[in-house]
């Protein structure tokens, strides 16, 4: 597994921090993959990897995907950011207390601002809210602690955005009125695109492993139908729109043949579960809008957190999602690619003329001085 981090395709990483507290039994990975553009932001997760033999390489593994992808994410996002993510191994309902979450923040300080973190799967603005204790370089905070709040709020505004750009491309015009979306988890991020869909008008479909999660959506939107499992839902007749709302991996060699929607768009990250599944996708006509492209509502949001937050300019700027995802798409048909391979092409040339940049800067610096000056 260290060999990955250096020849892999998922490698190429700057930093990987093990964490370790014994007297508050935190367990935690922390990878950052590039700073070519900033300072690495995004989540924490916290996650019991049930059923991995060896649920600390299962971790890893999360981390280092889920790093990589935040540096894609933010620079098609047009952030100063590179990407960053962080790993809390164990069940957060029973391991999570304010000690362990503090002594995570203190492994997360120690970096210096080399990585800023937020939430994720698990953690929660009150969680942030504890790090923030130990460690400045922490967003998603609450309000009341000078932070933006929960950042689901702009992540379904995100997707709702590329789910409009998708429909565009696809059928000519982004109302999504009439239109069948089925929604796979109804956590934090789906619950809202639930309700910004019923708004719109469309007919949505929904299932999530929580039974809770479920009742409590159709309790907030009785026109919704509940189906019984994402098998079901991904096989439901007349559906146009797939929406992965859960954890990753949604797009893989079982599900991709039983796709009856024409378009997969959803808030999960790295929905595809190997390489070559984005090909898989194209060659059956479905429109793959990638996922860390429509997602990236959330890391706009706690972004803007550390300017001193303002909603509506956050706003502005993840409503670009919809005008990014077209030109993925467009750029995708004109140069006969998948919209996945389009859009990492587009973030690989920004950050390699940001790192371009920054080489030029510190080759021109005078002697002794920093290329900060």
């Amino acid at each position: 597994m260290i060999e990955s981090l250096f020849h892999s395709a998922q490698g190429g990483h700057e930093q990987v921090v093990l964490c370790q507290d014994p007297r508050s039994g935190l367990k935690a990975v922390i990878a950052i993959h590039s700073t070519a553009l900033g300072p690495a932001l995004g989540g924490t997760r916290f996650h019991a990897y049930p059923g991995e033999a060896a649920p600390e390489e299962a971790a890893l593994r999360d981390a280092l995907n889920l790093a990589r992808g935040m540096s894609y994410k933010n620079a098609l996002a047009g952030l100063a950011h590179g990407g960053g993510k962080a790993v809390i191994i164990g069940d957060p309902e029973r391991l999570k207390t304010e000690e362990l979450l503090l002594a995570y923040g203190r492994f997360v300080a120690g970096l210096g601002g080399r990585y800023v973190t937020a939430c994720d799967v698990g953690t929660y603005v009150a969680d942030m809210d504890v790090v923030a204790r130990a460690c400045p370089w922490t967003t998603g905070r609450s309000p009341e602690n000078g932070g933006a709040g929960d950042s689901s709020v702009l992540t379904a505004f995100g997707v709702f955005q590329g789910m409009r750009a998708a429909a565009a491309h696809r059928w000519g015009t982004p109302d999504l009125a009439g239109r069948t979306v089925g929604v796979a988890g109804v956590g934090k991020v789906g619950r809202l695109l639930v309700g910004r869909l019923t708004e719109a008008g469309a007919r949505v479909l929904v299932t999530d492993v929580r039974e809770e999660a479920v009742r409590r959506v159709l309790a907030d939107h009785p026109g919704v139908t509940a189906l019984g499992s994402t098998r079901e839902l991904i096989s439901a007749p007349g559906l146009d729109i797939y929406a992965p709302c859960a954890l990753g991996g949604a797009l893989n060699d079982a599900t991709v043949p039983l796709l009856t929607a024409s378009v997969v768009c959803g808030g999960a990250n790295n929905q595809l579960d190997h390489p070559g599944v984005e090909k898989d996708l194209a060659d059956r006509g479905i429109l793959y809008a990638p996922d860390y492209v429509v997602n990236s509502g959330g890391v706009i949001q706690v972004a803007d957190e550390l300017h001193g937050f303002d909603f509506a300019r956050a706003k502005a700027k993840a409503a670009g999602i919809y005008d990014t995802a077209l030109e993925i798409f467009r750029h995708a048909e004109s140069s006969g690619v998948p919209p996945a391979v389009a859009a990492d092409r587009i973030a690989e040339q920004r950050m390699a003329r940001a790192a371009e940049g920054a080489g030029t800067a510190a080759a021109g610096a005078p002697a002794g001085a920093s290329a900060d000056g």
